[in-house]
């Protein structure tokens, strides 16, 4: 088995406008309940160090 690294270098990817636009949709779908998950974990956060340093 060859265990050489080897190094890749992509210099173009062609993707259709429409995928893209589906992908970029779905990113934003995803993040909403990762933006919710942050902010209540910055809220849980930010109510133990305030009362900490109260």
């Amino acid at each position: 088995m060859n265990n050489e690294k080897q190094e890749i270098i992509v210099t173009d990817v062609q993707i259709p406008f429409i995928s893209m636009v589906v992908l970029m949709v779905k990113m934003a779908i995803a993040s909403i309940p990762a933006l919710f998950i942050l902010t209540m974990l910055g809220g849980i956060f930010s109510g133990l160090f305030g009362s900490i340093f109260r």
